[in-house]
Parts: structure tokens; sequence; C-alpha cells
């Protein structure tokens, strides 16, 4: 057994998500969102760092890293786990990081997603994006949906990550998983490749650039189901994100593919939970025909009234949501107004609901 696999087992053992190793600090795991070092540990050595890094690491990330300072693979451990690992250099010297990848896909039912976002399961073509920063969730929710579909259709699933996390076995779908740098050289000649590999889903675990947004865009424009992440907080600031990207003599024509093609975003936060553990709070745009002629007419902003207006759609604001484990003591109001983006909205929704007490932290 690798000697760092002591610290991921003893992270999995302690309900940790994150292990950081890296030099000139103990091992550090995250817990529930926050981070706690082991204090029974010794500092680590940029030595002992590299000498446990390089023993996980696979030959071609070795000379990856050693060419550009970073790099990722997915590290796996019998009986424990898939861990997610990024190894990088910085002042210090060679540090670490492990996200652990449940081995166990949790269903539709287990994550509580609503109905709304479940649809998306059934469509037949178009777009549809899950977001938020990193670490909240995304990757869950987009294995739990893509298992749904595994287990109630019969199709052909192409996924495209850097690198694979969750493992999905053949149910009533045939599923080829592909991996950046190992099977690929990249999203975008992946992306392209995807059309003669005769796909009806193709996931897309990272829509970074112009080029694999707007291949990912045609994708779903020539009948295919695509599913994609981005790094953005809430439903309305993606569309703008995929648009804006673009050159404004583009943003036209890329307007007119979305509003035909993107069919719903997941804009997804995870708060710490009062008594431990985490909960996933959830912004959801379904795209109707007034949404899609917003997004065609460049009226973007407009949007946001029509999520207020069409909850009986299953459309949800994110301060509704947070507004809701509030009143219902799941979260505290700290923790809620902390991860809100419109903090002055979410105020007012406190006020609705009877919390009149709260005072924001003061800022600078």
């Amino acid at each position: 057994m690798a000697e760092l696999d002591k610290y991921l087992k003893m992270m999995v053992e302690h309900g940790a998500s994150d292990l950081h190793y890296c030099t000139g600090c103990k091992p550090i795991f995250r817990k529930d969102g926050s981070i706690a070092l082991l204090k029974t540990e010794d500092d680590i050595t940029e030595e002992h760092a590299k000498k446990l890094l390089y023993e996980i690491m696979p030959d071609q990330n070795k000379e990856e890293f050693e060419r550009c300072s970073d790099t990722d693979f997915a590290h796996e451990i019998e009986g424990a786990g898939r861990f997610r690992s990024n190894i990088f250099r910085d002042r210090k010297g060679i540090g670490g990081v492990f996200r652990l990848i449940p081995t166990e896909i949790l269903s539709c039912d287990q994550l509580q997603l609503p109905p709304a976002v479940r649809k998306f399961c059934s469509l037949s073509k178009g777009l549809v994006l899950v977001t938020g920063p990193t670490g909240s969730g995304k990757s869950t929710t987009l294995a739990a949906l893509i298992d749904q579909i595994n287990d109630t259709r019969s199709e052909h699933i192409l996924t495209i990550e850097d690198p694979i996390e969750f493992v999905h076995p053949n149910k009533r779908c045939l599923i080829n998983q592909r991996e950046v740098g190992v099977h690929t050289d990249g999203f975008k000649p992946a992306l392209r490749a995807a059309l003669r590999e005769d796909p009806d889903i193709v996931l897309v675990g990272e829509m970074r650039d112009l080029e694999t947004t707007h291949i990912a865009i045609e994708t779903a424009e020539t009948g295919h189901l695509v599913f994609g992440t981005l790094h953005t907080t809430t439903a309305i600031s993606t569309v703008n994100r995929l648009i804006d990207q673009f050159p404004a003599a583009q943003q036209g024509q890329i307007r007119t593919m979305l509003a035909a093609t993107l069919k719903g975003i997941v804009a997804q936060n995870l708060l710490k939970k009062k008594g431990g553990g985490r909960v996933a709070a959830l912004e959801i745009l379904i795209v109707n025909s007034a949404v899609s002629s917003l997004i065609n007419d460049g009226k973007t902003n407009q949007i946001m009234s029509i999520m207020q207006t069409a909850q009986k759609e299953g459309m949800t604001l994110l301060n509704s949501q947070l507004a809701k484990f509030v009143k219902d003591d799941i979260v505290e109001p700290s923790e809620a107004y902390a991860k809100a983006v419109d903090k002055d909205g979410l105020l007012q929704e406190f006020e609705a609901i009877g919390i009149t007490d709260f005072k924001p932290p003061e800022e600078g």
C-alpha cells in the first residue's frame, strides 16, 4: 500500500471530503466545508511530500507535472474509493489535494432532487447545465441524473471528463467514459469525435473554453442531449457567461442557438447544516418559450421576473431556497447570507419570513 493511502483511508473513516497534503504544513482534512489540521502529525517536508505524491502518480502525470508544475488524475484504493487528485507546486514546494469520489452513486431520491430537475432525464435533445462553485456537488448531481437515465432508458451515453470521477456500469444503457489526458488529448477533440461515435447523450465534464462551449451547443443543436458544467453561481449569470465569452460579432448567432437548445440550468451551492453535514441549495431555470424569447432578444435581465412567477413549472431562485432552509431551521442565517449572491434580496426574504434580528457582518 502506498504511504499516502493511509491518510486517504483516514479521510474516508472520518467522513471528510478532501485531503490537503502540502509542503510546509501538517496534513489537513476538509469536513462539512471546514478544514482541520492533523495536529498529531509533523509538518511535511518537501522531500517527504515528493516521495509520497510521486509514489501514486502515473508516469504520464509525472511527465506533465515536471513540464507544467501541476497535473490531475484519479487515484483508486480498493475498498476505500476513488479520489480526484491534483498535484501542484507553490512557493513552499510540492503539494496535493485529494477529493473523495464516493463509490456509490447517489440516486435522485437520495439527493432529494426536485421533479423539475429529474425531468431533464427524459429529454431527447438539448443542453442542460449544472453550475456552481468548486466543491458545490455538481459532479454528484450529474452522476445521479446519468444514473437515472441508465436505469430508465436504452441509450448510448458518452462522458468526457478530467479526470473520470464516478464510474458508471452498463445497466440499460451503453456507457463509454473517456478521460482527458488518458483517452483523448482534450475536451475539444473528444467532442469533435463524439459525433462519429453514435451517442444519444453526451456529458462534458467542464465547458472551460469558447471552442468547447461552441461544439457542445452545436452537439445539442444536432439532436443530442448534452449535459455540462460551468463555475457560475446563478442561472442568469450562466446564460450571460455562455454568450459573453464569444466575440461580439458571434453573440447574435449564439443567442439564437442557445434559445433553441438550452433546456435548463441547475445552479447549486452547498451549505453547512446545523448539527453537521451539508445541504444543497438549488436555483432552477426551466427554459420555456418566454425564457427562450428573452435569450434570443438579448433581454436576459428579465429572466428573473419569469423565475419568480413560474414556481409551478419548478423554477426556483437561490434566495428563496436559502430563506426556506433558514425558516425550516436547517441552516443558520449567517451561513445562508454568506452563500447568497444577492445579499440585499436575501435580507428582504428574511424579513418576509419574520427574521428581523439578523445583522449582516460588517464588510471590510
